[in-house]
């Protein structure tokens, strides 16, 4: 529609990062991470409810009052004063009188000026409240005017907090324990990404989705090399009740899964084209590159010291490693003595969960794409697969058991409809990697 227009580039960049139609919050980056739109899919009433901002500018653009109050009512009015900080404008086409009140009675100064595409007159407004209301506490930034961080720890968080960051404009510093980028938990070879879908798409679902769709772009922007595609078996609904996204999820039969994944599936199953597999030590390095971020490798960090500037980060013999007014901790476990104070009851709250994953050099089921449910199996690219997992919580051995090597054959042989254990190669030297994971609460 705008080949011929001025701005046939910007929509060309603009149509090629839109998202499928899913509900909820879609953060499209262009120019490198320097701009970036927030498109919000489905009901504005519900989704004013769930933004966090202070904006500068509001531009209303509802339809008409007539045909569409529900964008011009009062309730809305107010929710995009709380949104909008002092001084903000605020413009619209419409001179609709009722809202001009409304927003004169929610502290605009409003006015009328003329308009434009035919309009002869427009509205504008100044948000100049009397009062100011106090935001909640923990919608308050932690350190506003940072312009520098440390962040300890260099695997996939860290990484992820540094590109996040750095296109805030903060100038980041990455501190690593270890001698290179991800070499502890984010170390395994194979990771799957994906959403999820849930009948009533709760918060756990919109999560899951928002983060998979963002990876997604993310991977693609930084050309990080991946597995596309991705299959989870569905085990209690049947297909008939099954819906997709067109997009981001396509519900598949049995035998239509099974010709994707080149062997028999008992089960239908969910198609992710957006999701897969990556090694997670790439995505750390393609993201930590993007964010321009000063790397200091085997770096420990035995303890932090608040000053009135910031904090001070301390190596085991007392000596300052770094300084910074904001200190992001994304190490795993083992910083857990860092959190000292008033922290230590959330370190006690987190959960340790200890996941061991298998390798399997010559694989008789070799899948073309990623295949999960009730465990996974992704392809090494060498004939081989990697396979799993176990969950232990509280479990600290770092050792490769052979009980737990079993169980993932178990899982390999169900997921490729191999006739049970005794068709996997149980005999194989052990081979794998074990790793750790926090929960927190309620995941």
């Amino acid at each position: 529609a705008h080949a011929g227009s001025a701005l046939a580039e910007l929509a060309m960049q603009l149509a090629g990062r839109w998202p499928p139609l899913t509900p909820g919050l879609h953060t499209l980056a262009f120019e490198a991470g320097r701009v970036e739109l927030l498109l919000g899919l489905g009901d504005a009433r519900e989704l004013l409810r769930e933004l966090v901002l202070q904006a500068d500018a509001l531009y209303l653009d509802g339809f008409a009052p007539q045909r569409n109050p529900e964008l011009w009512d009062d309730w809305l009015l107010r929710s995009l004063s709380r949104l909008a900080a002092p001084g903000a404008s605020a413009a619209t086409w419409s001179i609709h009188r009722p809202m001009r009140r409304a927003l004169a009675a929610l502290g605009f100064e409003v006015a009328l000026a003329p308009g434009f595409a035919g309009k002869p007159e427009m509205t504008v407004a100044r948000f100049a409240p009397r009062h100011t209301p106090q935001r909640p506490a923990g919608r308050e930034p932690l350190a506003p005017g940072a312009r520098r961080t440390v962040i300890v720890g260099a695997g996939l968080a860290g990484a992820a907090c540094a590109l996040a960051l750095s296109r805030q404009g903060v100038d980041c510093t990455v501190v690593e324990a270890l001698p290179g980028p991800a070499q502890a938990s984010s170390g395994n070879p194979a990771g799957l990404f994906h959403g999820t879908v849930n009948a009533d798409d709760g918060l756990h679902a919109r999560f899951n989705r928002a983060a998979a769709l963002a990876t997604q772009a993310c991977l693609a922007e930084l050309a990080v090399p991946h597995q596309r595609g991705l299959l989870r078996l569905e085990t209690r609904l049947p297909l008939a009740r099954m819906a997709g996204v067109p997009g981001y999820v396509e519900a598949l039969s049995a035998d239509e899964a099974s010709a994707l994944a080149g062997t028999g599936l008992a089960h239908p199953a969910w198609y992710y084209p957006g999701g897969g597999a990556i090694e997670p030590a790439a995505y750390a390095r393609a993201m930590l590159a993007a964010s321009g971020a000063a790397l200091r490798l085997a770096t420990p960090i035995a303890a932090l010291r608040e000053v009135p500037q910031g904090w001070q980060l301390l190596d085991a013999a007392g000596a300052l490693v770094e300084e910074a007014p904001l200190v992001v901790l994304a190490g795993g476990h083992g910083q857990l003595p860092l959190l000292g104070g008033p922290l230590v009851d959330l370190a006690d709250e987190l959960t340790l969960q200890r996941g061991q994953l298998t390798h399997l050099t010559e694989a008789p089921w070799c899948p073309p794409l990623p295949v999960a449910g009730g465990g996974y199996v992704i392809a090494d690219g060498g004939g081989g697969v990697w396979c799993g997992a176990t969950a232990q919580d509280g479990d600290l051995d770092p050792a490769l058991r052979e009980a737990d090597q079993a169980d993932n054959l178990q899982r390999y042989a169900a997921l490729a409809g191999l006739p049970g254990p005794q068709g996997t190669p149980l005999s194989i030297p052990l081979a794998g990697r074990v790793a750790w994971r926090h929960e927190a609460p309620g995941d």
